[in-house]
């Protein structure tokens, strides 16, 4: 298949996205979109998305993080402050089936391009509203930030809670990202229910609501029933003990789960005795009731032997372990290496870029030649087809 045939045999082709969003939660969520096949058109005011701006870069305005929320889109400069710009807008509007930002709901009341006033223009489009949080709250308004997100929703206090010590955050922009995971099918849905009925729809997904029903679905725990059963959280992932595990020599990761899992270790380590006479081991009722325990007993153990005695000894057994991988060391993982995982792209003036292939970003999407992420477009009315 050639590569212009699978990009038209992408599932969302046809499907046009006028994207207003920046940073990553909108952008994450539209780059699936555009993963898909669709063709998202992002609006960027004339200093461009502040994203262009952040981490490593060999051209100007194209940071690295940019570039991997931003690839195939095209970028068309309006001022949404100034009346021609934003009226340009409007009269673009009906050419697309997807209208998407991230500003705050007051704001796009202010330019008029709030979602009673979108409908009034184009009754078919979905509208989706990104959000930090629901509007019917006391927090609505607010400005919204993964760190601030990470710690509303008791993401960061897990951590102290976890290790005794200080509340952490995770490494990673994983309430932005999770947010626009949700925003990215919740909009597929309303297209398809679309597509069977010919109305548009309203999509209002909170980065707050998001990520605490996303925390809250491990960790609810006792506090799912009324009165309460117990206390809240899931012990096994908030036991200290619920960490890469450290070897003579290192680090290794070692997941013993299940009932064969136990029982295959100790054969392993030739301590079946040990096994048997603890029914703490034994069952997966027992083994909730003590994790600490057992993980605990993993964590004395494990520090006996170098990490590639343990690994060999694992693997023979059938129990999930790795070794404990830095980020750089996931440029010549021999699994990523087989499959494709990364391919590349040409910048502007040459230079290659190295990405994560579109396929292994949105899974079911066909392998396509994806242009590179956009310069900052043009900033004339006029330049960008309108509706007619």
């Amino acid at each position: 298949m050639t590569a212009s045939a699978a990009s038209a045999a992408r599932p969302l082709a046809g499907v046009r996205v006028l994207d207003l969003s920046s940073v990553i939660m909108g952008p994450a969520c539209t780059q699936l979109l555009a993963d898909y096949g669709a063709e998202v058109v992002k609006i960027e005011a004339p200093e461009g998305d502040v994203m262009r701006h952040a981490g490593a870069k060999t051209e100007p305005r194209m940071g690295a993080m940019f570039l991997h929320a931003n690839e195939g889109k095209q970028s068309l400069v309006l001022d949404l402050k100034q009346p021609a710009d934003r009226d340009h807008l409007l009269r673009m509007l009906p050419a697309f089936d997807v209208f998407i930002h991230n500003i705050r709901p007051q704001a796009m009341r202010r330019l008029g391009l709030d979602e009673p006033a979108i409908r009034a223009l184009h009754p078919s489009v979905v509208y989706v509203e990104l959000s930090g949080y629901a509007e019917d709250g006391p927090y609505a308004g607010r400005a919204a930030f993964d760190d601030i997100i990470q710690a509303q929703t008791g993401l960061a206090e897990l951590f102290a809670r976890q290790t005794g010590g200080a509340p952490s955050y995770v490494p990673t922009l994983v309430a932005d990202r999770v947010t626009g995971l949700t925003a990215a099918h919740a909009t597929l849905a309303a297209l398809y229910r679309r597509q069977a009925t010919g109305q548009g729809d309203y999509v209002q997904v909170s980065m707050f609501e998001t990520l605490a029903a996303f925390v809250l679905a491990d960790h609810l725990g006792g506090a799912t029933f009324e009165p309460p059963a117990g206390p809240m959280c899931y012990s096994r992932l908030i036991t200290p003990h619920r960490k890469p595990y450290r070897t003579q020599d290192g680090y290794i990761a070692v997941v013993v789960y299940n009932d064969k899992h136990w029982r295959s270790f100790f054969a392993a380590i030739d301590a079946m005795d040990v096994f048997e006479a603890d029914p703490r081991f034994q069952t997966a009722a027992a083994r909730a009731d003590n994790y600490d325990v057992i993980y605990g007993y993993l964590s004395e153990l494990l520090v006996t032997r170098t990490s590639a005695a343990w690994l060999a000894l694992l693997e023979a057994a059938d129990i999930p372990c790795c070794p404990v991988n830095r980020v750089e060391d996931l440029l010549d993982d021999p699994q990523l290496q087989a499959i494709g995982f990364f391919d590349t792209a040409t910048q502007q003036h040459g230079h290659t870029l190295r990405r994560v292939a579109p396929r292994f970003r949105a899974p079911s999407a066909h392998a396509a030649e994806v242009a590179p992420s956009p310069i900052l477009g043009p900033h004339a009315v006029g330049t960008f087809p309108e509706s007619t």
